[in-house]
């Protein structure tokens, strides 16, 4: 099998999962196209790709639809989002203590909150992985960027988790949830020389 016939080409939200944030639309972005440029994702018992995927929210569950690029039906899979509300929970108080760290920031203290955000979208990932497994096999990185739409889908609702940083000079660097915290902990040693 080819690599391009075991990837997606083409992922689409639908309004369901889209978000209506500004900040949060950039989020949702900036994961379609790290899953589009870095996949492996193959549909069990399936081996004529590319595929195209369709996520929804359907009830409680992330509905998946995969099709072949012309429309053909490869396989639809739900996922119960049930489990991950604990995860969902924790990246929010996570990405709330990267809101206040923000106001004075201490880079070990925001490397700190970065490395336990990476471990809660790590474990994330693995979590989805094995709930897809009856249905479609992919790796690691790939499972991480649905977890990233799905929680900009809930961090709407739940205000105090999308980051804003404080102070103006800050704001454009900071703009992440927990990402980019490397280039806000350059920006705040800049400001500190000064």
């Amino acid at each position: 099998m080819t690599a391009t016939m075991s990837r997606l080409y083409d992922v689409s939200l639908c309004g369901s999962l889209r978000a209506r944030n500004s900040h949060l639309e950039r989020e949702q972005a900036i994961a379609v196209d790290d899953l589009l440029e870095y996949n492996t994702f193959v549909p069990v018992g399936h081996e004529g790709g590319p595929y195209r995927l369709s996520l929804a929210l359907a009830d409680a569950c992330l509905a998946l639809h995969v099709t072949k690029d012309q429309g053909a039906h490869v396989v639809r899979h739900y996922v119960s989002l049930t489990s991950f509300h604990r995860l969902f929970k924790d990246y929010f108080l996570i990405c709330k203590s990267h809101n206040f760290a923000l106001i004075r920031p201490d880079p070990q203290r925001l490397e700190a909150i970065d490395m336990r955000r990476r471990a809660v979208h790590d474990d994330a990932s693995e979590l989805l992985r094995e709930r897809l497994a009856p249905k479609v096999t992919v790796d690691k990185n790939t499972a991480r960027r649905p977890f990233t739409l799905i929680y900009a889908l809930f961090a709407e609702r739940h205000s105090e988790s999308i980051p804003e940083a404080p102070r103006p000079s800050l704001r454009k660097l900071c703009a992440g949830a927990g990402m980019g915290t490397a280039i806000c902990i350059e920006a705040w040693r800049a400001e500190q020389r000064r």
